[in-house]
């Protein structure tokens, strides 16, 4: 039973990737092709959650809202990736 223990800490705990690392990965241009298509599709459907009405009625819309609806999928979508390619790189 151990045994079994130590295993699950080290698959919960695997070797973090150094910001250099992530950094160069998360420029490579099939991560930034994949984070923009992700970007692209949620930020469309988080402005028309939260700004449908506006959108529809034709009020304004706070252009600062829109853009983090676009912004926040594409750092998490490019965070992801580059951790993923990261671990993949390192054999975890």
């Amino acid at each position: 039973m151990a045994v079994g223990k130590k295993e699950d800490a080290k698959m919960a705990d695997p070797v973090k990737p150094s910001g250099v690392v992530m950094y160069r990965i998360c420029f490579k241009p099939h991560i930034i092709r994949s984070a923009l298509k992700v970007s692209l599709v949620v930020g469309i459907v988080l402005n028309l959650v939260n700004n449908g009405e506006q959108l529809w009625t034709q009020h304004s819309v706070n252009l600062w809202h829109v853009a983090m609806n676009f912004v926040v999928p594409y750092l998490v979508s490019t965070y992801s990736a580059a951790r993923n390619e990261a671990r993949r790189s390192q054999g975890g």
